[in-house]
């Protein structure tokens, strides 16, 4: 049977955070790679999205760590811990924080990511005016600009498609001017 299987089985076809029916995948409850069900969890798409930091945290979607915290399976409470932690700008996140045990094993598995020491915010990228820019976007400079260690010129209005996110830099884009693929700088950037 494979994991995706057993944890459809194990779950009964439901998000095994939020309880959710749509759009599940497999999570492997980092930074165990070893994809196992003891492991990993099946979770909707928005659960994972707020997870992995590809969304801003909605602290409403959260209220289900409630009864989370109680779960029997180890990789629930690893994660529920985690977010609790995540989302203790809140008093109900706190509370149950205070009241929930794991033991020094679970909780060294809980803490090894780091996760739980940012808070709530999610960097995300975003362009000059704010609005979250996502890999496939089309995006029109909002200033013209020397693209360095090149002749070419982005003029204000220069359309940039099918754009990449750089990783671990969200101030920072990549995309082709030209048939040339350059970083750009996402406050010199609109939305299109």
């Amino acid at each position: 049977m494979s994991l995706e299987n057993a944890l459809q089985a194990r779950a009964a076809n439901q998000c095994e955070l939020c309880k959710s029916e749509n759009n599940l995948t497999v999570y492997d409850v980092p930074p165990k790679p070893e994809q196992r069900e003891e492991d990993s969890l099946l979770i909707c798409d928005k659960c994972n999205l707020q997870l992995t930091k590809k969304e801003e945290l909605d602290p409403k979607h959260w209220s289900c760590l409630n009864e989370n915290m109680w779960s029997e399976l180890i990789p629930v409470q690893i994660v529920t811990w985690r977010m609790l932690s995540r989302l203790r700008d809140h008093s109900w996140a706190t509370d149950a924080i205070d009241q929930m045990y794991l033991s020094d094993e679970l909780l060294a598995w809980a803490k090894a990511t780091g996760d739980h020491e940012n808070s709530s915010n999610v960097e995300l990228h975003r362009d000059s005016n704010g609005t979250i820019l996502l890999n496939g976007d089309t995006v029109v400079f909002t200033k013209s600009l020397d693209v360095k260690g090149s002749t070419i010129t982005a003029k204000l209005g220069t359309v940039v498609k099918n754009i990449k996110l750089v990783p671990d830099n969200t101030e920072q884009i990549e995309g082709k001017i030209e048939g040339q693929t350059i970083v750009i700088l996402t406050k010199y950037l609109r939305k299109n």
